[in-house]
C-alpha cells in the first residue's frame, strides 16, 4: 500500500515528490490539463502528486476534468494491485 509522501524542494526551489518511476515529479512534469489518453504512468503521476501534496484532490479533479470517484478509483486500484491495477484492458481481472 502506498503511503502519503512528503513534499520536498529541489535546488531551484520547486516542490516535488517521487513519482511512480522513482524520478522526482514537479508540477511542470505532470500530464497536460487537456490529456485525453490516460495511460498507467499518467494516472499514477496524478495520484502521486495528490498524495505528495503537489495538488489537492479538488485541484486535480478540476485540472483534469475528473470526478472524485474516478480519481479515488485510481488510488484504490494502485493500493490494491499496484500500477497494473490501472490497466483498463485488464479491469475485470482486478475487480
Amino acid at each position: 500500500m502506498l503511503q502519503q509522501q512528503q513534499t520536498r524542494t529541489n535546488s531551484r526551489g520547486e516542490a516535488y515528490v517521487i513519482g511512480p518511476t522513482g524520478a522526482p515529479l514537479t508540477l511542470k512534469d505532470l500530464p497536460p490539463a487537456d490529456t485525453g489518453r490516460w495511460v498507467i504512468r499518467r494516472k499514477a503521476e496524478v495520484v502521486a502528486a495528490v498524495r505528495g501534496g503537489l495538488l489537492t484532490l479538488d485541484e486535480a479533479c478540476d485540472r483534469y476534468s475528473l470526478t472524485n470517484e474516478e480519481f479515488l478509483a485510481w488510488q484504490k486500484s494502485i493500493d490494491r494491485h499496484g500500477l497494473a491495477g490501472l490497466r483498463t484492458t485488464r479491469l475485470q481481472q482486478y475487480r
